[in-house]
């Protein structure tokens, strides 16, 4: 086991950072986060979490505190642009033994996790340099001039990482020419279910999140964002059957992303490391984001508690992980091709094989990291 001493630096307070620091801190270790957003910065809209997810919150000791947020969802169901049903799967049995499905607000999740490390972020804090030793430490410069010394650093400031710059990891995320929107609607109308409606290379997405609120995520193709995305988001959804438009009508703000990828040689340089979508981001099709970070954070501490050394640390963490963060990539976007298959040849499709489809995405996540 590498000593409690061992000195580490994670760059980024979302979900993938506080993860590992909770996942750091918990193997003994005690590592400084660094954010170089203002505390005052709360995440919006809304976020699923598969049952994979779930297991790796156990892994956290964070089941309890998660366990009263949200909502429980046991059912995805797939629509024609109508509203006509295709296919079900059952997330209840899809994930048995595994862990709840859930629903609930990312500012709830980043409270949980900002918890359970006591808070303890360096906000307002960006990384300008990071000279890399690949034999041993590594200095990091801060924006404030400021310079410190680690024998681990950890990037997990998401798709547009500094770290992954800096340590020559890779260059920037991929966009896959997607547009997504997000939002948090009150007063809609009752949904108890995790609902998508296919359109031609559109989807529109609606969950409960507990509360009374629905959480609604769309997207269509596309490579900039528009001007009004509220605007745009009725335009393109107008003449979708329900519950559709009485969500519409509730709707009144909107976030608009455009969606990247990463996929790079390797995750590590040295002492520098990256996790989350710093390391292997992807659209959002399988909402499977936050539970590759939370199980990135649950190896990661594993590997530095089993390693005799850094450098063998890294590599078991990659060994394990690559496989299957490949494999929600892969599957991604064998999804999002999907897209492009015209609704006269996808919606039989589905009607008759949807589950066993939708089943096969996640097959390999079932079982454990």
């Amino acid at each position: 086991m590498l000593p409690s001493t061992l000195r580490v630096l994670v760059v980024g307070a979302g979900i993938a950072g506080l993860a590992v620091a909770r996942a750091l801190r918990l193997a003994g270790y005690h590592p400084e986060v660094v954010e170089k957003l203002p505390a005052t910065t709360v995440p919006g809209a809304g976020i699923f979490l598969p049952g994979n997810a779930a297991r790796a919150l156990r892994d956290l000791g964070l089941e309890d505190p998660v366990q009263p947020l949200g909502d429980v969802v046991e059912r995805q169901r797939f629509l024609d642009e109508s509203g006509s049903e295709l296919c079900e799967v059952d997330l209840g049995k899809l994930w048995s033994g595994v862990g709840e499905c859930r629903a609930l607000s990312r500012g709830e999740l980043q409270r949980v996790l900002l918890t359970s490390v006591d808070g303890d972020v360096r906000y307002d804090t960006s990384l300008a340099r990071l000279d890399v030793d690949t034999d041993g430490s590594a200095e990091a410069t801060f924006g404030d001039g400021s310079i410190s010394s680690y024998d681990l650093v950890v990037g997990a400031d998401g798709r547009k990482s500094s770290v992954r710059a800096l340590a020559a990891l890779g260059g920037p995320a991929r966009p896959v020419g997607q547009v997504v929107y997000r939002s948090v609607v009150s007063g809609g109308p009752a949904i108890s279910e995790w609902t998508a409606l296919l359109g031609l290379r559109s989807a529109f997405i609606v969950m409960p999140m507990g509360d009374g609120r629905l959480y609604v995520y769309a997207d269509e193709p596309g490579t900039s964002a528009p001007a009004d995305p509220l605007a745009r988001l009725r335009e393109v959804f107008a003449d979708f059957g329900p519950p559709v438009p009485d969500i519409l009508d509730a709707v009144d703000k909107v976030q608009v992303a455009l969606t990247d990828e990463v996929e790079i040689a390797c995750w590590s340089r040295g002492p520098a490391l990256l996790v989350g979508d710093a390391a292997h981001a992807t659209s959002p099709t399988l909402s499977e984001g936050a539970a590759m970070a939370l199980e990135d954070a649950v190896v990661l501490a594993e590997a530095l508690t089993n390693a005799g050394s850094v450098p063998e640390a890294l590599r078991r963490y990659e060994t394990r992980r690559r496989p299957r963060t490949k494999w929600v990539l892969d599957r991604t976007r064998d999804r999002d091709r999907t897209r492009d298959v015209s609704p006269a040849l996808r919606d039989p499709l589905l009607r008759g094989r949807g589950d066993r489809i939708f089943r096969e995405h996640y097959r390999l996540l079932v079982d454990p990291v």
